[in-house]
């Protein structure tokens, strides 16, 4: 065998070159791809491993192996699994995140693969059992749970597995019946019909009954009776009875240990990033979850030992055999791995941004020990794409915050924002068949006070509240401001100082110097962007050592405007900052300077010639989108992504978490208590700081809050958007999905 397969088995050649799934069963101790037809088919006797491969958002591979444990699979067929994970992640480059799955306690991640479900069947090659199709068809009753993925598990067909919290799926060979317990939720309700029209298409070739049956409704209909015969006559159920299934592991406190020679060495103290060495394996302890972390520098057989360790951990620990293990490597960990340390510095090879020096030593790492490896794409591109910005020709009001109150901004001066106040901005304007959008947001100056930030907030309440929570609400710090929101204006320019009587009283208190723009002193503007979506100019310190070659700055010496051109400077910034000088000083003569013909008046105005940058500001990184739900545990915030997200995912009873590491959003459905709405600032500021320290999230990322139906098109652009479905209260989707079954 040449060195070029020496850690690869030949089943492995060429995987993870497109996105999507790849499957292969343990056959015989080997993996065997398994034929596209039986994918979503995994039998309780067989062991099988699972590559989903994704296009991040920069345009690199980013992988997820799991291997899944049949419940009545042998304990060598799934030590097979879990050496061969470890060999296709070295073929990958190493940096994929590897799952255990065990048959009924699958993790969200996987289930977000097969759609609506996985239903497991008995058999398997190797097991001697007859597989399902050589049988005689056997009624099944299966409980069903998941709001958003979907876990199917067969329980015993009688009376007594039944009960008033759950929803159950009797497939019978000739109809399908699906029960709701009264007390079931109204969103597994609708998954479960997604289920039987699965069950009804994949096992009955489209051709039999489906029936509803509604726990409670004793009327004398036919599909009822029929149901309630086939379990020996109508009684009453008993409650549900509390299973391993329904236990949730509890969290404990986080422990690390290194993994030296396949023994165990607690690390002590705070968990933070540094303890991790480029060399070793660690486990990390949560309780509920193990996970082992992987050095990118580790051998391939030092990465198969850890796993063993991981396995031999749970038995000594007494844990319940469902715990589950994750392997992370270095530069690719998840965010709940991340959320177990106290902070975690953003480094320079990371999972979302593909880090080209983390792929290239893994890479060359690898081939010295003799692995072939593809997938290595390139890293992330520059966002330069064109963002979806509000529909045009809309009404455009702006109010500073003065005291107590809010005073408009004459029509003139709207484009003008002091670094020393806030603002509320509303525009008004008509998307689709809708009479009005609103896009209402409040600007945070960097230099305004609390107080005014405060009142900016509570009067743009009032006016969200006013418009019958229709807008789509946001908080917008200087220096951040998203493209939508600049392209409102034209032109925006931040000037430095403040107007309100807030921010006077801060500057007279504290003895400060107030350089608030005036018409006739010297102020330097610098002009950056080239289109609607990102060009604004901001005042600067005039001198010399603002200047940059890139961009085109605008001074002021008294009557004197000048517009100064950076040597690479495009010719649309230059009409830019001809615009914005014309906005600042109307009718006043512009005198155009090209960098390195400057005369000396304009030297003098910045206070003598100095030398300047020619480098360009590196833009920020294009990072991949993240859907989460959030629970309080102990008045801390936790969050749990929803994997493969779609439209569906927003579900009309709950509030999300949607952070494109550029906003944060926080989607609020119709059915949400008006309490809660009224809390979904502080859940996306307590979000945003929890995001800071592990994600590298700005603090002052724009945060805004939505409502369902009201999504504004910066955030469907996200989604394979339908308007019409988003205006589809969960009600009416179940009635909905019902007709459609009966179709």
């Amino acid at each position: 065998m040449s060195s070029s397969t020496k850690y690869v088995d030949p089943a492995f050649q060429g995987v993870g070159q497109k996105v999507g799934t790849e499957i292969w069963r343990i056959e015989n101790f080997q993996p065997v791809p398994l034929p596209k037809s039986d994918y979503g088919k995994f039998y309780s006797g067989d062991t099988y491993i699972i590559l989903q491969t994704t296009s991040g958002k920069g345009g690199a591979y980013l992988y997820d192996i799991h291997f899944w444990i049949g419940k009545e699979s042998s304990q060598d067929e799934s030590g097979t699994a879990a050496i061969k994970t470890v060999e296709l992640d070295s073929i990958l480059g190493g940096r994929a995140v590897q799952h255990r799955e065990l048959q009924g306690f699958e993790s969200d991640k996987l289930l977000s693969y097969f759609k609506p479900c996985i239903i497991p069947l008995e058999g398997g090659f190797a097991s001697g059992f007859r597989k399902p199709e050589e049988e005689k068809f056997e009624t099944r009753l299966y409980v069903c749970r998941g709001k958003r993925v979907v876990r199917m598990k067969q329980v015993p067909f009688a009376r007594s597995s039944l009960n008033h919290d759950d929803v159950f799926i009797l497939d019978t060979e000739k109809k399908i019946y699906q029960f709701n317990g009264a007390n079931s939720n109204i969103q597994e309700r609708a998954k479960a019909l997604e289920v039987v029209q699965y069950l009804k298409d994949t096992y009955h070739e489209g051709k039999c009954d489906v029936a509803i049956i509604d726990d409670g409704n004793l009327q004398a209909e036919s599909d009822s009776g029929e149901f309630w015969v086939l379990f020996g006559g109508f009684a009453p159920i008993g409650k549900k009875i509390i299973s391993e299934d329904d236990v949730v592991l509890e969290t404990t406190p986080s422990r690390l240990y290194s993994i030296v020679d396949g023994q165990l060495k607690l690390e002590e103290g705070t968990l933070s990033k540094a303890m991790l060495e480029n060399n070793k394996c660690y486990l990390l302890d949560c309780g509920a979850e193990i996970f082992i972390w992987v050095g990118r520098v580790t051998q391939v057989d030092e990465r198969k030992a850890a796993s063993k360790v991981a396995e031999d951990f749970i038995i000594s620990q007494n844990r319940p055999k469902t715990t589950r293990i994750t392997q992370v490597i270095q530069g690719y960990e998840t965010h709940s791995y991340k959320s177990n340390f106290e902070s975690w510095p953003v480094g320079t090879a990371t999972g979302t941004s593909g880090g080209e020096e983390g792929r290239g030593k893994v890479a060359a790492l690898l081939k010295q020990q003799g692995i072939d490896i593809k997938g290595l794409s390139k890293g992330s591109p520059l966002n330069d794409e064109v963002p979806p910005l509000l529909e045009g020709g809309g009404k455009l009001e702006v109010w500073c915050i003065n005291s107590s109150a809010k005073s408009p901004v004459p029509k003139e001066e709207i484009g003008k924002f002091y670094s020393g106040d806030c603002y509320i901005v509303l525009y008004t304007y008509h998307s689709g068949e809708k009479k009005e959008d609103y896009f209402l947001t409040c600007w945070m100056g960097n230099d305004s006070i609390q107080d005014d930030q405060m009142m900016a907030s509570q009067l743009a309440n009032t006016m969200w509240s006013s418009l019958k929570e229709r807008p789509v609400q946001g908080c917008i710090f200087q220096g951040k401001e998203p493209p939508q929101f600049i392209a409102l204006f034209q032109p925006m320019v931040v000037l430095k100082g403040g107007i309100s009587s807030g921010y006077k009283e801060f500057i007279a208190e504290k003895n400060l110097n107030d350089e608030t723009y005036t018409s006739d002193g010297i102020a330097l503007m610098q002009v950056s962007g080239a289109s609607v979506h990102n060009n604004k100019a901001v005042q600067v310190d005039a001198v010399a050592t603002s200047l940059s070659s890139t961009d085109c700055f605008i001074l002021q010496s008294g009557n004197s405007l000048f517009v100064w051109n950076g040597s690479s400077s495009n010719f649309e910034q230059q009409q830019w900052a001809a615009r914005i000088a014309e906005f600042l000083k109307p009718g006043v003569a512009l005198k155009h300077v090209k960098e390195g013909t400057e005369s000396s008046a304009f030297w003098f105005a910045l206070g003598g010639k100095q030398s300047y940058t020619s480098k360009k500001i590196k833009q920020d990184i294009v990072r991949d989108p993240h859907l989460y739900t959030f629970s309080f545990k102990k008045e801390i915030l936790q969050v749990n992504e929803v994997f493969n997200y779609s439209q569906d995912d927003l579900l009309t009873e709950d509030m999300l978490l949607f952070d494109t590491h550029a906003e944060v959003f926080v989607w609020i459905g119709h059915s949400v208590d008006s309490n809660e709405k009224q809390n979904a600032f502080d859940i996306g500021q307590k979000y945003i700081e929890l995001a800071v320290p592990l994600e590298g999230l700005s603090p002052h990322a724009p945060l805004y809050k939505i409502t369902e139906g009201n999504e504004p098109c910066f955030f469907t652009t996200y989604f394979s958007w339908d308007p019409a479905k988003a205006m589809v209260c969960f009600m009416v989707l179940e009635l909905y999905l019902v007709s459609f079954l009966f179709e």
